[in-house]
């Protein structure tokens, strides 16, 4: 059944899209912040050579690195200012929100409004900072590392000048990314550093497509597996737009209140509960986790002894861990399903809530207010989150399967698709409520101008 928002949203009159001049300023400032945003991923860092990058990139294949690559534009395998993109600051920002949940100080601040609230957005910056330096820093060590041990010249000058270089470059390209971000957010339309992440993944679209169809044509690739993977796209694009929109919606009653015109009737109102409360967090985890022992051994190769005890289990693990391993898809799904439900237990507090609802005088029917209630939440959530684990492991865990079987040559998972749907969808929900918001104002001056004539 059709939402009280989707019924609005289908009346919109699309032709008010012409006559919204604020809102078409809007996606056009954010336009061109997600094209300066593609430029800087071609600009490389100081001392690097762009030429012998593309080798080395071709030898990196399947690690963590291009995860991340993916989630970037390509930038990371690039070597460009931005190689890191903004995963430094979704880390730190995950980090600060599990930790304002389990630290009581952090949790006092979360509850103090808009200025607790400015001060996590403060020490989540600080984080961002502290992992820019670190993960620049590996990320130089490792590309010379890694450059000398396969024979490319990949540093002009390598040296402790040529790191401290790459960590400032890296952290200033960061920093610029999330200020660009926050301009979008004020000054544009959507969210910025959603917006940054899903142009990075569709940058990458037309490469996934190239190599797809290269596959059809040299005959490694047949037809009808290029069909099937198109057809699963699709149906995973469908399944994850109705999905991501699936809430369990519980009933709030609130009790008549005395105002001096007398008694108001009691108010009902909903407590929406999302069937994928985590989003795309426990597939990014997962992944990482599993991938880093692969990251390892690719960037230490030079100095990673097979005979040693450390060698040895880290080149077991790359064994097992490989895309398409029973193993490594295994624990990939256990992965998701553990985050999922950590996560979720981090963002949601059934107590708080139940708190909150009691304060405010707000019940649910049948349910008594306090413990009860934070009860009864977590038992809607815990069958809600085994629905939403289901679903998130399907979509994450099939498609990496199916390249893996198939050996299509691009790394296009459920992740990425997740984050582009998600982000498409928010972001066409504020064009609607722009739009509606301009229509409103229209219908406002109409009866003004009506009531003065008369």
């Amino acid at each position: 059944m059709a939402s009280r928002a989707d019924n609005v949203a289908s009346n919109l009159n699309l032709g008010n899209f012409a006559q919204a001049t604020e809102l078409r300023q809007r996606i056009w400032f954010t336009l061109g912040a997600l094209i300066v945003f593609r430029f800087l991923s071609f600009v490389p860092l100081p001392g690097v050579n762009p030429a012998a990058l593309q080798d080395l990139a071709e030898l990196a294949r399947g690690g963590v690195a291009e995860l991340f690559n993916t989630f970037s534009g390509g930038s990371l395998e690039r070597m460009s200012l931005i190689a890191l993109g903004v995963m430094p600051y979704i880390t730190a920002s995950i980090v600060v929100q599990m930790a304002s949940a389990l630290h009581p100080t952090l949790a006092a601040l979360k509850k103090e409004g808009a200025a607790g609230r400015q001060k996590l957005n403060q020490y989540t910056r600080y984080g961002t900072v502290f992992l820019c330096a670190i993960q620049g820093y590996f990320l130089a060590v490792g590309l010379e590392t890694f450059a000398s041990a396969n024979g490319i010249q990949a540093v002009v000058n390598p040296g402790f000048a040529f790191r401290i270089g790459a960590v400032i470059s890296l952290v200033g390209g960061t920093m610029f990314l999330l200020w660009l971000g926050e301009q979008i957010t004020s000054r544009g339309i959507g969210n910025g550093v959603s917006l940054i992440i899903m142009a990075g993944i569709v940058a990458q679209f037309p490469t996934f497509a190239i190599n797809l169809f290269e596959g059809g044509r040299t005959g490694t690739i047949g037809p009808a597996i290029i069909i099937a993977f198109l057809v699963m796209v699709i149906g995973l694009i469908l399944l994850i737009s109705f999905v991501e929109r699936a809430q369990r919606r519980l009933l709030v009653q609130y009790p008549k209140r005395a105002t001096q015109r007398g008694m108001v009737q009691a108010d009902n109102q909903y407590l929406p509960l999302k069937l994928n409360t985590a989003g795309v967090i426990p597939p990014i985890f997962a992944s990482s986790l599993l991938l880093l022992p692969l990251t390892i051994s690719q960037f230490a190769s030079g100095s990673l002894d097979a005979d040693s005890a450390f060698g040895g289990a880290i080149l077991t693990l790359n064994q097992y861990l490989a895309h398409g391993q029973p193993i490594y898809m295994l624990l990939y799904a256990i992965g998701i399903i553990f985050f999922c439900f950590f996560y979720t237990a981090v963002v949601f507090n059934p107590e708080e809530t139940a708190d909150n609802l009691k304060k405010n005088g707000g019940f649910i029917p049948g349910i008594r207010p306090g413990k009860r209630t934070a009860d009864y939440l977590e038992y809607v959530l815990t069958r809600i989150t085994v629905v939403g684990a289901i679903y998130l492991t399907f979509v994450c865990v099939v498609p990496e399967y199916m390249i893996a079987e198939i050996g299509i040559p691009i790394y296009l998972g459920g992740t990425s698709l997740l984050i582009v749907v998600n982000v498409t969808v928010d972001t066409i929900t504020q064009i609607q409520s722009h739009l509606f918001a301009h229509q409103y104002d229209n219908l406002i001056k109409k009866a003004k101008l009506k009531g003065r004539k008369r």
